[in-house]
């Protein structure tokens, strides 16, 4: 069984804002980004020592950890550019399965931490090259945390957006799961979405709910978030119960809704009817809570 991905408790990685400015990237261990993936041998991400790292189209400081500074490191050359560390036994791993890889490890969580920053981190810089307000070039400083504006002296801050994602039970403690027209056949999770100007958490929750399914919800209850750079979000996890019961997916967004009970689950995926959202995502996370809650209860019986 997977470790649940609520990070409640201290970052690892010591970010240090305060040396952004002074930090010497090139004497840091660098941690390698090509195209939103990470550089990993036998399951762990690769911190290349000093001296050894590519040439680089973005450096950026990660912070500190085990007494070492950290980097992230965009090779101008793409895979290229760290060709002779892939020869010799490493590959680039995008982040969504490395995220499984490293849920599934009891030391994952450090490099799950690096990875996801990283990815975070050199997908803003990919996206936001020029400033939005006058269109001119920008540049990267504080460290690689701000990109600078120089035509209007404009700073511009990384952003992140943030998405709920509810698990809904009925008063029978069966689990609402859904097939989104952008899954793969047989895929099915919880519901979700973006939270929109004007909007609390739980707002979202209610109005992304009604809208997807047609359900009402009450006894919102916060569980838990991840960071989830796909491109820029941090995905906020509840519970809810449904106050309702018909389903009415708007298809366009939801093609499939069903109420399902833990042994219409198992017996679902066992028998390849459906397929789970992938160990180190929240949705997992979420739905193993239900789970093993019929188990909790007998215990408590």
């Amino acid at each position: 069984m997977s470790a649940p991905v609520f990070l409640d408790a201290p970052l690892l990685v010591d970010r240090a804002a305060e040396r952004r400015d002074s930090v010497d990237l090139a004497a840091a261990h660098a941690v390698v980004v090509v195209d939103g993936a990470v550089l990993v041998r036998d399951g762990q991400v690769v911190r290349l020592a000093p001296g050894s790292h590519p040439q680089a189209s973005l450096v950026a400081f990660l912070g500190q950890a085990q007494g070492r500074d950290l980097a992230l490191v965009v090779p101008e050359d793409g895979a290229q550019g760290v060709a002779d560390v892939l020869a010799a036994g490493a590959e680039l791993v995008a982040l969504r399965p490395l995220l499984a890889t490293l849920d599934a490890r009891h030391d994952g969580a450090l490099d799950r931490e690096l990875a996801t920053t990283a990815v975070a981190l050199a997908r803003w810089h990919g996206n936001h090259p020029r400033c939005a307000h006058c269109g001119e070039p920008t540049v990267p400083t504080s460290g690689g945390w701000v990109r600078r504006c120089e035509a209007e002296e404009r700073d511009h801050y990384p952003r992140t957006d943030p998405a709920i994602i509810v698990a809904v039970t009925d008063a029978d403690d069966r689990l609402l799961v859904a097939h989104a027209s952008t899954f793969s056949a047989g895929r099915y999770s919880h519901l979700a979405g973006y939270v929109e100007p004007g909007e609390s958490f739980e707002q979202a929750v209610h109005r992304e709910v009604a809208e997807e399914v047609g359900l009402a919800v009450a006894d919102i209850e916060y569980v838990g978030s991840q960071p989830w750079p796909f491109p820029a979000s941090v995905m906020v996890g509840f519970r809810a119960t449904a106050v309702s019961l018909a389903l009415s997916p708007d298809g366009v967004e939801i093609t499939d809704a069903l109420w399902v009970t833990r042994a219409e689950l198992d017996a679902a995926t066992e028998a390849g009817r459906m397929v789970l959202p992938p160990a180190g995502s929240i949705a997992r996370s979420l739905l193993e809570q239900w789970r093993q809650g019929a188990a909790a209860d007998v215990g408590a019986a």
